[in-house]
């Protein structure tokens, strides 16, 4: 991600290099020199970016006419504060652009980057990680041009050119380096965590999240095994979850639920979490089949399994408070009142129990 954004800035970046050129001319030469300096400049850049990578920069071509219409207003009323103006309306547009793509459902900047950047593909945790920074540049930038609209009215030239100038790309290498900093310390704190896989919802695995990570809202999609366990009386085995779980806390769930670690076979996570949770070994069981469960913390592709061996069943584990089979009558009579986890009642559905 944070290559991402810097490749992005790189593509950003060129459409400012008229308007430094004006500002170092126009200290010596004066503004007519500076903004024919600029504009060769600017026609350069346009020649050398579509030779190099066969598109037509519309970033430069905006910097350098906006250029050359405040400072041809500037020069024809012989007042430069119309050129002044010119950064600070620049960044009124990066704002607007970073605002909408941050507040709204318009990401102007991720359609930017999937543009420029073909072949690459965002995750909706990566989008909503993109989205946290662009809110962070969106006030940095405001606080910039606020500036820039300041110095423009009430500081010397040589303020306002570093102010329109240095200090914007000085800005710009506080913010990366601050999502660095964080990003790097995120991974340390991260390392020591179970990693668990992540998948599309063909089951296929994509990639590698920390478990905390996954259940943090981003809604990174990783598998999870469920078993439900069924005697000869056709009741149903059910866990009653402990009060300190952080979701659905003392109500009633699956016999077995658990997480797929990262490179753990699916036979394997569901043998492992039977034995922890109910004590169950040496049972055969059947895929029902597999869906995804979303809540407001997370987003789960559920392999649910079915076995009628039961004999085994010793619980013996802190993670299960409590555990019985229930008949379909008892189920019938607390369906919708809040006994069991709703991903509970949708698997009773799938079952026709």
């Amino acid at each position: 991600m944070q290559n991402q954004r810097i490749e992005l800035l790189k593509k950003l970046l060129p459409g400012f290099i008229p308007l430094f050129v004006f500002i170092a001319i126009d200290e010596i030469w004066g503004t007519q020199a500076g903004l024919y300096a600029a504009i060769a400049i600017g026609s350069v850049e346009l020649v050398w970016i579509y030779l190099r990578e066969k598109r037509f920069d519309r970033f430069v071509v905006f910097d350098t006419l906006l250029l050359v219409a405040l400072g041809g207003i500037s020069i024809f009323l012989d007042n430069d504060i119309f050129f002044k103006l010119k950064p600070g309306l620049i960044g009124l547009i990066l704002c607007a652009i970073l605002g909408m793509s941050s507040f709204s459902k318009l990401n102007i900047i991720g359609a930017m980057t999937q543009r420029y950047m073909k072949g690459m593909s965002l995750s909706e945790a990566q989008m909503n990680h993109f989205r946290r920074s662009m809110k962070l540049m969106f006030f940095v930038f405001l606080f910039h041009t606020v500036l820039v609209f300041y110095s423009a009215f009430f500081m010397s030239d040589a303020a306002w050119a570093f102010i329109s100038g240095g200090l914007f790309y000085i800005l710009f290498g506080v913010v990366f380096l601050f999502e660095f900093i964080k990003q790097k310390r995120t991974q340390k704190n991260l390392e020591p965590e179970e990693q668990l896989p992540v998948v599309d919802e063909t089951g296929k695995v994509i990639g590698k999240a920390a478990r905390s990570a996954c259940h943090q809202g981003e809604k990174i999609l990783h598998p999870v095994v469920h078993l439900h366990v069924f005697n000869n009386k056709k009741a149903i085995f059910l866990q009653k979850r402990p009060m300190n779980k952080l979701v659905q806390p003392g109500k009633w769930d699956t016999a077995v639920g658990g997480h797929i670690s990262f490179g753990e076979e699916l036979e394997t996570s569901l043998k492992r979490e039977a034995w922890e949770e109910i004590g169950l070994k040496n049972f055969s069981a059947k895929l029902l089949g597999k869906y995804v469960w979303e809540t407001e913390l997370e987003k789960e592709l559920v392999y649910t399994f079915v076995s009628y061996d039961y004999q085994s069943i010793n619980l013996h584990s802190e993670e299960v408070e409590e555990g019985r089979f229930w008949t379909s009558a008892q189920i019938k009579k607390n369906i919708g009142k809040g006994v069991f986890t709703p991903n509970l009642e949708h698997e009773l559905k799938l079952l026709k129990f």
